[in-house]
């Protein structure tokens, strides 16, 4: 699924690793085909609407779901976004159908009478200790349920985020993210994409880029948010 600016998202990541010198290489995953879990450094899920949802999840958990887990194990990060996200978790309750998930964190999202939480959004995010900002824009139907024992990635300082009422915006176990935020998300927040290329490769730092048009991307969607 990729029709929430998810091309973006890769495009930001190829681009930084480029003009660092280091080597990217993005291989696409369809229907029925097979993932290695060891072949990548980064798993990316992306949005897509609830009918193309139900056969992603289907094959996902027919065919995708043991190598992600055993990713997932080994540290590989695992990024869903929006309905990537909804399907990292265990279910996903539409009024006329369960589609089962991925099982990789443990929420559980339903469709539930009431608006779509749709809007410009900013959370609060801890990935290093110290807090950062994540601004962007969601637009969903669903409302994701965080498991007792199950950390939010951020908390919500405009916007709606999970439910429209906990606080709480995505999830993150270990190096599973998910989040509603898109738009794209990784070039309204370059410090975020530097952030996943640095843990899925293991590096100690990666060499400052001029961020001057990044910076000001990340501006603008904070201004969008309220900030």
């Amino acid at each position: 699924m990729n029709i929430y600016a998810d091309r973006g998202n890769l495009l930001m990541l190829e681009r930084r690793c480029t003009w660092r010198g280091i080597g990217f290489t993005l291989s696409a995953a369809g229907l029925g085909d097979p993932i290695d879990p060891d072949g990548h450094d980064l798993f990316y899920m992306g949005g897509g609407q609830d009918s193309d949802q139900l056969l992603c999840a289907r094959d996902l958990v027919a065919r995708k779901r043991d190598a992600l887990h055993a990713a997932a194990a080994r540290g590989a990060i695992v990024l869903g976004v929006c309905g990537g996200y909804q399907l990292l978790g265990t279910s996903y309750s539409l009024p006329d159908v369960e589609v089962e998930g991925a099982g990789l964190v443990d929420l559980r999202t339903v469709r539930e009478p009431g608006p779509r939480l749709t809007g410009t959004v900013a959370i609060e995010v801890r990935l290093n200790g110290e807090p950062r900002v994540l601004a962007g824009f969601e637009n969903h139907g669903g409302r994701t349920y965080l498991g007792p024992d199950t950390p939010a990635l951020g908390r919500v300082l405009r916007g709606h985020g999970n439910d429209g009422r906990s606080g709480h915006e995505g999830a993150r176990v270990g190096s599973v993210i998910g989040t509603y935020l898109h738009g794209p998300l990784l070039p309204k927040n370059a410090w975020l994409a530097d952030w996943l290329i640095q843990t899925a490769l293991g590096l100690d730092h990666l060499d400052p880029l001029d961020d001057a048009l990044e910076d000001a991307a990340h501006a603008s969607a904070r201004r969008a948010a309220g900030l």
